[in-house]
């Protein structure tokens, strides 16, 4: 039982929740607010987003008929006030941790839980399809789509957009806007002004003067844009209008009674609406409404204390090298552009932005955008460095291949978080790029094994006429003193250990769990550096000397780099015993990257035991 929650202790459910009395409202979102804050600081998680987007969630639930209404959240980090709210607050000390909540919300863990999510600005395009069926199949469903400003500026909301204002189906879209520059909007006036263009006076006035006008569209039209710029004068909502949405906002996303009255008067309206409310991230605890960023995501700490708790000096983690190595090379070639879609602290590369403003660029959530991008600025004679998550890139192909790879343009890719991420779960973890890159012709794919490769890697990246890429994870390096970076020949691999019978040929950063193995094994190890190109002459040269190889890479097996090893060996009529580790065909779940490395026989106990079960 949690204790001083009194309302909260009752709530088990959204239908607990539309049992209390409005009046309640308030007092409730205090508690879970404070939960929320009580409950990730003793285990990590996200935080300044959900303290944000308390009370839109209490008033959602209380308004809506959860879970045969349907909530469709985007940027799956703001949901953890709807968590709470839908049976699983018990938990919720769990999350992100192996075997306990989702991130983020997933369809497996709750009949609330609409849409699985971890990319952002994908809640309209599913929302829009649930209210198509609800309208073919005349159900009695609202659908709503709970959309982040952050996820706004992906080409892929306004595409779901531009569909719903061409088909009309009821739903509303709500834009959460943790933006503070239109703060100034936001007052009395737009509170009156949001509840009138809801209300039922303005809607029955709206639609009689639809039907009146029907017969004359000219004067119909001429109607329709006065009605629009009124309404742009008092709001910022001409393009969502233009777009075919009934704009309404922006409103105080604080304020749980007028949500409440806003969405009721909001919940039968015919055709796509959009609700502007504006909140403050990080809501209600001051550290987090100061530094939003740095209370997006939280190690465990003490609410009582005014800063989080410090990393202590250790090795250097692979973002933090590259961004590192971005400033050293900047310093020498004002041609390099660096390009991010909206990672710029993850990336490691705060730094590079305050130190070389004018070749840093920020693209916002709009990864197929950041790539054409830097294929426009190679084309130009530039030299861009996308710094991009695995996952995120996926969100990119069609421009990685007919953009960059297809006119063989000088870009980089530096592919960070490849391979097992840890908590953030299936829809982050980096399985997917070898396997999918591979496949692209005129493509040079690079797999450091520690912090020095991975310096090499991207010089020799950035100095290739073509593109290129090198994928690192998640997390610090081996601990070596680091020296300036060279080049390294492409497509050439490394003798680490020589040995007897068994061959390792390995693809990153799992090399020293393969040297342990090894080790004991008394079996060779080959660091490949390269799945495209590979090192033909070195898989030959092992082949004749050992009696069987393991290939061992952080990637799906399915079309990884121990395919392309085994496709090699086809082709050239090379018979030998190939065990292929790596990941499995599946998506991998939450956890620590420890944790699920071990889970997988991925750690050197796991290697050796697969080894000794396929060849002794």
């Amino acid at each position: 039982m949690i204790q001083n929650y009194p309302l909260l202790d009752k709530i088990n459910s959204p239908a607990d929740l539309r049992e209390l009395a409005p009046g309640q409202l308030t007092d409730l979102c205090a508690e879970v607010r404070q939960f929320l804050l009580t409950s990730v600081s003793q285990s990590s998680g996200h935080l300044a987003s959900g303290l944000g987007t308390v009370e839109l969630t209490v008033a959602l639930h209380y308004v809506y008929h959860t879970p045969n209404d349907k909530l469709v959240w985007d940027v799956g980090h703001q949901a953890y006030p709807h968590k709470i709210l839908t049976g699983r607050k018990e938990q919720l000390h769990t999350i992100r941790q192996k075997d306990g909540l989702h991130p983020f919300p997933w369809r497996e863990e709750s009949d609330y839980d609409v849409l699985s999510v971890g990319h952002s600005s994908t809640s309209i395009s599913a929302a829009l399809g649930l209210a198509v069926a609800a309208q073919r199949q005349k159900r009695e469903q609202k659908v709503v789509s709970i959309i982040g400003d952050g996820a706004m500026t992906a080409g892929m909301a306004f595409e779901a957009m531009n569909h719903a204002g061409d088909i009309k189906p009821d739903m509303l879209v709500i834009l959460n806007d943790n933006d503070m520059s239109i703060s100034e909007n936001v007052g009395a006036l737009n509170h009156h002004f949001a509840r009138l263009l809801s209300g039922r006076f303005y809607t029955s006035l709206r639609e009689s003067g639809k039907k009146l006008l029907s017969p004359l569209p000219h004067i119909r039209h001429f109607a329709s844009r006065a009605e629009e710029h009124m309404k742009g004068m008092m709001a910022p909502g001409t393009i969502f209008e233009e777009l075919g949405f009934n704009y309404i906002g922006p409103i105080d996303g604080h304020d749980v009674n007028a949500l409440v009255d806003t969405l009721r008067n909001m919940k039968d309206l015919k055709g796509p609406q959009l609700l502007h409310i504006v909140t403050q991230k990080g809501k209600g605890y001051k550290p987090a409404e100061k530094d939003p960023i740095g209370y997006h995501g939280v190690p465990k700490f003490d609410p009582k204390s005014s800063e989080l708790p410090q990393k202590a000096p250790g090795v250097p983690n692979y973002s933090d090298i590259f961004g590192q190595w971005l400033c050293s090379t900047a310093q020498n070639d004002k041609s390099l552009m660096a390009i991010t879609p909206a990672m710029r602290e993850g990336s490691g590369m705060v730094e590079f932005s305050q130190a070389y403003p004018e070749q840093y660029f920020d693209v916002a959530i709009a990864e197929q955008h950041s790539v054409t991008y830097a294929a426009g600025l190679a084309i130009a004679g530039m030299k861009p460095v996308v710094a991009i998550y695995s996952t995120f890139l996926q969100r990119g192909y069609d421009q990685l291949i007919h953009d960059v790879a297809l006119q063989n343009l000088d870009v980089l890719f530096a592919i960070d978080r490849a391979g097992i991420v840890g908590a953030d779960g299936p829809t982050h973890q980096g399985a997917f790029d070898i396997s999918y890159m591979r496949c692209i012709p005129n493509m040079v794919i690079m797999t450091p094994s520690d912090e020095q490769e991975c310096l090499d890697m991207l010089t020799t990246g950035y100095q290739y006429k073509g593109p290129a890429s090198v994928r690192y994870p998640r997390g610090a390096g081996v601990g070596l003193e680091l020296r300036d970076p060279k080049p390294l020949e492409i497509g050439k691999a490394r003798t680490v250990r020589e040995g007897e019978k068994i061959a390792f040929l390995n693809f990153g950063t799992l090399l020293p769990e393969v040297q342990q193995a090894a080790d004991a094994l008394n079996a060779s190890v080959i660091d490949m550096r390269f799945v495209k190109p590979l090192d033909t002459q070195a898989i030959e040269d092992t082949v004749a000397k050992h009696d069987s190889l393991v290939t061992v890479e952080e990637n799906v097996t399915a079309g990884g780099a121990g395919s392309a090893v085994l496709e090699y060996l086809a082709d050239k009529g090379l018979s030998i015993p190939v065990l292929q580790l790596g990941l499995p065909d599946e998506f991998i779940k939450h956890g620590s990257q420890a944790e699920i490395r071990t889970e997988l026989n991925l750690d050197a106990k796991g290697i050796e035991a697969q080894v000794k079960a396929r060849f002794f």
